[in-house]
């Protein structure tokens, strides 16, 4: 802790206080208007309040023609009223034809084909932190948490009602933004940092009030001024969801039913704080994992999907030490029950998963630009059952112990464009499993006028438990980048040791490395010729071990990226790799000076997408690879036609197709154990066996959706993912010295035949603000990886997945939102 109260220091030397916007001299100014008979919030902008209300106009383009004037066809008036409850926004946008405005229905925080109109709300006008509050031409809700001037958080939900109503001449929007959607200081006067967007897709254009300049610094720097908010006082920001689910699942053996209760809690201690808490936790329907084959050397990383570990994360994601899938996930089993079994026992049952009992955040920031995060979590023991086989006695064994997950973060921000943070992970697990600390100092400072930065962090891990002594490693990163004008880029190096470790609560997939990084890239900022954007950019890496220092080859990579005035984005990108050494593939660790040898690679790539504003669009890539004095040689496609039937309806099918011949790969170590299972592999006791492998993938996948109005909708998601992997006969050991292969007898069966087959079906009906009911339907197969040869072709497999034993899983569930002060009058 001593560590922490010292880097704490770094704090006091930074201004608490955010500079003017220099980078926004001429910013727009608007005078809040205080009304005392709201307006009705119906699209219609007749009522009496609104002829009060000062007008924000003379929108500017923010792309493609960034700073050009608003067309005189599409002018745009926005007005803003205030009361002890609420903002009210209304914007009014003309148009030649309204019956050609794009509004396609989607779910919430989707926004489709549409046009749509945007506020930006900071109340701390500190140029980094703002909410979006988003309404599209079909009346769908977009809202988002902006975190550092450009992470858009879209799982982020507030509750606040918006109508529009499309007209003769043009299209209507009206907002109320309930105050407790937002976080504010309790003072007499405010003045609040805000910009009004406004998108219109048949213009391919981008529309702003304040001008956003895209030659320097981020779009949140570029706020507007509200002016003199007086004697508003931030509510009690206390709402309750409380929740109650039921499930049914069967297979063609046994059907299961369990059900729910539970809530989650919002809380605002303080006007800039809140807590959040999930008690009684339950992620039922929660999507399904893009699951494929691994046989690589590290672990497979799946994006979360649980809405209290995506929602106002954005301060505990810092440093990439956050990986949530940790908490609730499989049994660590650090003592592997299975090696512990005497030879009358056998496990007959062993839970693959860990139950969270709750969880809780408390996030926010002061008016100084003072960042402060708390999250805790708390699993339940899991347990293994073992069974004597002679006396039918069972016994347990903990896989998983009652365990504590925790973060600390406190984050000063400053000058509207620098951070400086500190971060603390722990895990803290009963008994004597072994317990974990990360701390991290990290640092992105930039210059006032936002041209030049510098970027970094330094890390510290901690791992201990009753087995071994304490093992600490250190990680480090930093570079200088230019950011503003046509051309930027980075220079930068990082290593981590061979003792750091985040993937208690982290995740990293290789330590003790080193390395030289960087990139250039020339971009474009207004169109030109053909082209809206378009850029060019060159990366390079050296890389080594960290101990001992060892060259483990480089690579550098050439890439385009643009899109046609028509809307059509393509690129591709050429990506080279000298020989290299890789010390993760044999599984030896990477400081025991075994490697293979890999050689050198060249790839090509190429991707494209047409135009979304019509209803037929596809999306495209194709990729080859090279490899010399190599038999290796891959290449694949990806294909994905979409079709909107209407605005309420459309589909997106996709294929990936992914071949390798002749891959060299890790298959086993030939220990005692196989020797005593076959002698003849005496001859290979301790040898490293590589095979030589074909690896076919197929994905297909197809999503679609109907609405049946902006409230309620019915979803599809399927995805087939199948992976054929047939080895060739000859085997070769691993030459310790060079990384080369060298032949040898061994023989063995190691075809994979992998299968994930999910299909989700759900029908979701907010039937009041911030309510919902959801119907949830999932058909899954999982087989084994040998569950069928490895020679088959795509017509045997399916028949033979269908064979395969189906789960079949009902889900429904009911939240309601209540809101206290509502409640409070009420009562």
């Amino acid at each position: 802790m001593h560590r922490i109260a010292l880097l704490s220091l770094v704090f006091l030397i930074i201004p608490h206080k955010s500079s003017s916007q220099s980078l926004n001299s001429n910013r727009k100014k608007l005078e809040a208007v205080r009304t005392t008979t709201p307006p009705k919030i119906d699209g219609v902008i007749d009522d009496e309040a609104w002829k009060s209300a000062e007008i924000a106009k003379d929108f500017v383009m923010m792309r493609p023609n960034n700073g050009e004037a608003e067309k005189d066809t599409h002018k745009t008036e926005v007005r803003l009223l205030y009361d002890n409850e609420a903002i009210y926004i209304s914007a009014v946008m003309f148009t030649p034809d309204p019956t050609k405005i794009p509004a396609e229905f989607t779910n919430r925080d989707n926004f489709g084909n549409s046009d749509f109109f945007m506020a930006m709300i900071n109340p701390n006008d500190d140029g980094q932190n703002s909410s979006m509050f988003i309404v599209t031409a079909s009346g769908v809700q977009i809202d988002s948490k902006v975190s550092n001037g450009n992470n858009e958080d879209y799982n982020w939900s507030a509750v606040w009602s918006s109508e529009i109503k499309i007209n003769d001449t043009n299209w209507t929007v009206e907002m109320k933004i309930p105050y407790r959607a937002l976080r504010f200081s309790n003072e007499n006067v405010q003045s609040w940092g805000m910009n009004f967007h406004r998108e219109t897709r048949n213009l391919n254009a981008r529309y702003t009030w304040n001008h956003i300049d895209n030659t320097i610094g981020k779009w949140t720097q570029y706020d507007g001024l509200v002016e003199n908010f007086k004697n508003i006082k931030p509510p009690t920001r206390l709402s309750f969801y409380p929740y109650a689910s039921g499930t049914v699942t069967s297979t063609k053996n046994e059907t299961n039913a369990d059900w729910s209760v539970g809530m989650d809690i919002k809380y605002g201690i303080t006007e800039n704080f809140t807590l959040d808490a999930t008690l009684i936790p339950d992620f039922g329907q929660t999507a399904f994992d893009n699951v494929s084959l691994n046989l690589g050397p590290f672990e497979q990383q799946f994006s979360e999907q649980r809405q209290f570990f995506t929602e106002g994360t954005e301060l505990f994601t810092k440093g990439r030490l956050f990986y949530s899938r940790r908490i609730g996930s499989r049994p660590i089993d650090q003592f592997n029950v299975s090696s512990q079994l005497k030879s009358n026992e056998e496990i007959t049952d062993k839970p693959n998963k860990v139950d969270m009992l709750n969880a809780i955040k408390i996030s926010g920031r002061t008016k100084n630009g003072l960042g402060i995060g708390f999250f805790n979590a708390i699993t339940d023991k899991t347990e293994a059952t073992i069974l004597n086989k002679d006396t039918q006695e069972t016994r347990k064994v903990v896989t998983n112990p009652f365990s504590n997950y925790n973060i600390l973060v406190l984050d000063q921000q400053f000058n509207q464009n620098s951070a400086i943070t500190l971060i603390n992970t722990n895990v803290t697990r009963d008994g004597r499993f072994r317990d974990a600390n990360v701390t991290g100092l990290l640092w992105h400072v930039e210059d006032k006028k936002s041209r030049y930065n510098i970027d970094g962090s330094f890390k510290m891990s901690a791992i201990s438990d009753d087995i071994n002594s304490p093992n600490n490693g250190y990680a480090f990163d930093t570079s200088i980048g230019k950011q503003s004008g046509n051309w930027i880029g980075e220079i930068g190096y990082q290593f981590e040791n061979k003792d750091y470790n985040p993937n208690d609560m982290g995740i990293l997939f290789s330590n003790n490395e080193q390395g030289i990084y960087g990139f250039a890239r020339y971009r474009i900022l207004q169109p030109k010729g053909m082209f809206n954007s378009y850029n060019i950019s060159m990366y390079y890496n050296v890389n080594f071990l960290h101990t001992p220092g060892t060259y483990t080859g480089s690579s550098v990579r050439l890439s385009f990226g643009s899109q046609t005035r028509k809307r059509f984005g393509f690129g591709g990108n050429i990506n080279y790799n000298t020989v290299g050494k890789n010390f993760f593939e044999p599984r030896e660790g990477s400081t025991s000076g075994i490697y293979f040898k890999t050689p050198m690679r060249l790839n090509l790539n190429h991707w494209g997408s047409t135009d979304y504003r019509k209803k037929f669009a596809v999306d495209y890539s194709w990729y080859y690879t090279f490899f010399k004095d190599n038999p290796k040689e891959s290449y694949g496609f990806r294909f994905s036609p979409r079709y909107r039937f209407s605005n309420q309806f459309s589909l997106i099918y996709g294929i990936r197709y992914n071949k390798t011949n002749r891959e060299q790969g890790y298959v086993t170590k030939i220990d005692t154990d196989n020797v005593s299972s076959d002698p003849a592999l005496a001859p290979l006791l301790d040898e490293i066996i590589f095979g030589e492998r074909d690896w076919t993938t197929y994905d297909n996948s197809l999503t679609g959706k109907y609405s049946f109005s902006t409230k309620s909708a019915l979803s599809l998601t399927f995805r087939h993912n199948w992976s054929k992997v047939p080895y060739h006969d000859q085997y070769y050991s691993l030459n310790k010295n060079d990384g080369t292969l060298i032949t040898n007898n061994y023989k063995s069966n190691n075809d994979k035949n992998f299968n994930s087959w999910n299909l989700d079906l759900n029908y979701v009906w907010q039937f009041a603000p911030g309510s919902q009911l959801i119907a949830f339907y999932r058909n899954s197969i999982n087989p084994d990886n040998d569950f069928a040869p490895a020679d088959i072709d795509f017509s045997d497999n399916i028949n033979r997945l269908f064979k395969e034993d189906m789960q079949h899983t009902f889900s429904l569930r009911l939240v309601y939102f209540i809101d206290y002060n509502n409640l409070k009058n009420i009562l």
